[in-house]
């Protein structure tokens, strides 16, 4: 990552849209600015804690409202939101600040909210092999409320489903009516 170019990028796409950096309360602004888009997209490292499933464990684990902060891969415009996250256990559990820190890591970037979920949901199937996961992202996108349509207090949902909560209704249903989705016994 090149702070440098970034901060000077900066400064001439503010000075290219008419707005001068001279000013003293906008002096630092391109330094701010890319520091800033700096933290947004770059990921922390972690690593997926993942412990033996020993005593058989076999329902749902669920964390809800876990806080999602990315950037729209169109406009570079911030969207938030929460994630819920869930997963049927097989041989391993993991450790339950991992589903917080999986999404965060996958939110780092330039992102749409459709590959965002999917991502989510991929990596835990791919890395913890469980029965089933099931990942709901709720956001409102400020590149659709601030601009464009202009339509505040939109939200867009996107949920992934794999394995025994895509194929099992009973499941399925259950982890919708937990993560407060209405219409949930409904889906397919």
């Amino acid at each position: 990552m090149d702070l440098a170019a970034a901060e000077l990028a900066a400064e001439r796409f503010l000075a290219a849209l008419g707005i001068d950096t001279d000013a003293e309360s906008l002096r630092d602004t391109p330094r701010r600015m890319a520091h800033a888009y700096a933290e947004m997209l770059t990921p922390r490292p972690f690593e997926l804690t993942t412990f033996p499933n020993d005593e058989g464990y076999d329902e749902l684990v669920l964390v809800r409202s876990i806080p999602v902060r990315s950037i729209c891969e169109h406009h570079l415009l911030p969207f938030t939101g929460v994630a819920h996250v869930g997963y049927l256990p097989g041989e391993r559990i993991v450790g339950l600040s991992k589903l917080a820190r999986i999404v965060e890591h996958f939110a780092r970037r330039p992102q749409v909210q459709e590959r965002l979920t999917k991502q989510v949901a991929d990596s835990l199937q791919d890395r913890l092999a469980p029965r089933g996961v099931g990942v709901v992202i709720e956001a409102d996108h400020s590149c659709m409320t601030l601009r464009g349509v202009q339509a505040p207090g939109a939200m867009t949902v996107t949920s992934t489903l794999l394995g025994t909560l895509r194929d099992d209704a009973r499941s399925r249903a259950e982890f919708f009516a937990l993560t407060g989705q209405p219409g949930s016994a409904a889906r397919p």
